[in-house]
């Protein structure tokens, strides 16, 4: 498998990493999850789980970049690296949005959705 397809999984576990950190507490009530978080005191965990449910917005378009990348034999190299960096992109993502950093929020999300876009130009 290569590095982007790897990449997939790396972009999905970003997304379980945020909700762990917004329903990481003792009292977590499993039986209304988007309640509980909703309703939490701790800011910083609503934002992780706003973060989540962002990450599940831009994973199918990511995934379908990686995929169609690969279906063309687009270059190698430039599918790894665009894959990688939306990956760390997203990261970055997180860490802003969970630390209330809101324009470094939006220019990470920019620049992952660049990313994206740019496995589909490298597939022409």
């Amino acid at each position: 498998m290569t590095i982007a397809i790897w990449m997939i999984l790396g972009a999905w576990l970003t997304i379980i990493v945020s909700v762990s950190l917004a329903k990481g507490r003792k009292d977590y009530d499993n039986r209304a999850p988007r309640s509980y978080v909703e309703h939490q005191p701790d800011e910083w965990r609503r934002r992780a789980y706003w973060a989540h449910q962002n990450g599940y917005e831009n994973l199918p378009l990511f995934i379908a970049g990686v995929l169609i990348a690969e279906w063309r034999d687009a270059p190698q190299t430039w599918v790894d690296t665009l894959a990688v960096l939306f990956v760390l992109f997203r990261l970055g993502h997180l860490a802003a949005y969970v630390a209330d950093k809101h324009v470094l929020r939006s220019l990470a999300w920019t620049a992952a959705i660049v990313c994206t876009i740019g496995l589909f130009v490298v597939s022409v």
